[in-house]
């Protein structure tokens, strides 16, 4: 009998994002954001130091969210 487990969400690490080669697409991205628990994520571009950014809902809010290169999910300045 197989188990599905939950998705490992690791925390972001001090210093996130943090730039560098950045292997993710843009699907992986959006859905590396969403289980970290946000929803409507969208406009989502690799900045030049490869950190993804766009937007999402979390706790009913629009906010902005960065994705680097380590998997690192974290809020940022909008």
């Amino acid at each position: 009998m197989l188990f599905r487990s939950a998705p490992i969400v690791p925390k972001a690490v001090p210093g996130a994002p943090v730039a560098g080669a950045n292997s993710f697409t843009e699907s992986q991205a959006k859905a590396r954001i969403e289980a970290n628990g946000y929803t409507n994520v969208s406009a989502l571009k690799k900045d030049d130091q490869s950190i993804w950014r766009g937007t999402a809902t979390k706790d009913g809010k629009q906010v902005s969210v960065a994705l680097d290169y380590q998997g690192n999910v974290v809020l940022t300045l909008q």
